[in-house]
């Protein structure tokens, strides 16, 4: 049976699982969780929203998981291995699992900015971050952050 929401009405979250020391960055970041509400197991779609000066994450490239974003309202920075970028309404941006491509999307605009973030929902994954301190491990589907060397946070 076809299941039908508002995404307006679903719960905004807005907390990170990065260790208190790199949150700052995703401030200001909101996530509309649709997929697990209606019922979908194989990808995650959220509805993202940045406010001004917020990213989406530290610039980051998965060994297992396709990244999908769909930008739908304002003007956002894409920061990659190729630099910098700026996508507009209608602009689409893919990041393939196992490409050695760290990225980011950034509000440098002075308007809150809102897309569609699609992905895989792998079991195991890796998830590399090039600019600061920070490893993750996901297994069962759920992601455990380290620093590079392996050592927890405290």
């Amino acid at each position: 049976m076809a299941k039908v929401i508002d995404p307006a009405t679903v719960e905004a979250r807005t907390g990170t699982i990065y260790p208190k020391e790199l949150a700052k960055m995703v401030e200001g970041r909101s996530k509309r969780a649709l997929t697990d509400l209606m019922g979908l197991t194989q990808f995650g779609v959220n509805v993202t929203t940045l406010a001004p000066g917020a990213a989406s994450s530290h610039r980051h490239w998965h060994v297992a998981e396709d990244e999908f974003c769909y930008i739908l309202e304002g003007d956002i920075t894409l920061i990659s291995n190729e630099g910098e970028q700026v996508l507009k309404p209608g602009m689409a941006v893919s990041f393939p699992a196992n490409e050695e491509n760290g990225h980011q999307l950034v509000n440098k605009s002075d308007k809150p900015v809102t897309y569609l973030e699609i992905g895989t929902r792998a079991q195991v994954d890796q998830c590399t971050y090039p600019d600061v301190d920070m490893h993750a491990t996901k297994v069962g589907g759920k992601f455990a952050m380290r620093r590079k060397t392996g050592r927890p946070f405290e």
